[in-house]
């Protein structure tokens, strides 16, 4: 809730439903995904969150606000989990039938770290990994980055871990069907005000495709916004980090 480019924006409404909802929902469409867990902070700013998951039913788990990877890990931790399927709450519009990919080919490939990778459409970002791999990364890792995000640790040691990737897409990196800024705030309540029935299955990647080849503009609401600025944030964070060091 304390984002700080669009605070709050979990819960903003989106479609009559706030969009965590949207999120939880899709997710529990996945096949592949067995429990789902909001994983949100301490932080008095996110008791609305706890309130909003006792209400709709879903579990909770509350951890440190900026030790993202504390945070998951213990919360994997407290719910016995041998897998973990990141995706994170301000992607309302994400495909279950391509997370549920991106977990048959960790299972198939016995990865450590399977991810969506390539020119694929902000939005539709997931990763699953063992959850093996994120102890060891909580213990050892200890750059801002690091911490910050949950993978990067990770992923920076390909001697350590055995990493996989779902090259689906290309040509594509340039849409954003996230949720950062108000303009993000207003495309997805075009996408949604046209494509999204209460009841119904969720629209798909390809729903969307479609819907923003009939109509190229909803692309322009968004197009120009930076990609990953909080990761980007974190990276400089680090470079601060080694300037402090004797």
């Amino acid at each position: 809730m304390s984002s700080t480019r669009l605070p709050g924006k979990v819960l903003m409404p989106l479609a009559g439903r706030p969009v965590l909802a949207h999120v939880v929902e899709r997710v529990r469409h996945c096949e592949r995904v067995d429990d789902v867990v909001v994983a949100t902070s301490t932080d008095a700013s996110d008791d609305a969150l706890e309130a909003w998951c006792r209400e709709a039913g879903v579990a909770c788990w509350r951890g440190s606000l900026h030790d993202v990877l504390d945070r998951y890990h213990q919360a994997a931790q407290a719910h016995r989990a041998d897998a973990i399927v990141r995706i994170t709450a301000d992607c309302p519009a994400l495909d279950p039938a391509i997370v549920d990919e991106v977990v048959d080919a960790f299972v198939a490939g016995g990865y450590d770290f399977c991810s969506l990778a390539g020119e694929f459409p902000d939005g539709l970002d997931c990763s699953v990994f063992a959850a093996s791999a994120i102890a060891r990364a909580h213990r050892e890792a200890r750059l801002p980055s690091e911490r910050e995000h949950v993978g990067p640790y990770i992923e920076n040691h390909p001697e350590w871990f055995k990493l996989g990737a779902v090259r689906k897409f290309t040509g594509l990196a340039h849409h954003r069907w996230t949720l950062d800024e108000p303009r993000d705030y207003e495309f997805l309540q075009a996408v949604f005000g046209r494509l999204y029935r209460d009841g119904a299955a969720p629209f798909g990647a390809a729903d969307v495709l479609a819907l923003l080849e009939r109509e190229p503009q909803l692309t322009a609401l968004n197009a120009d916004i930076t990609r990953n600025a909080g990761y980007l944030k974190s990276l400089q964070a680090d470079k601060q980090q080694d300037h402090a060091q004797p």
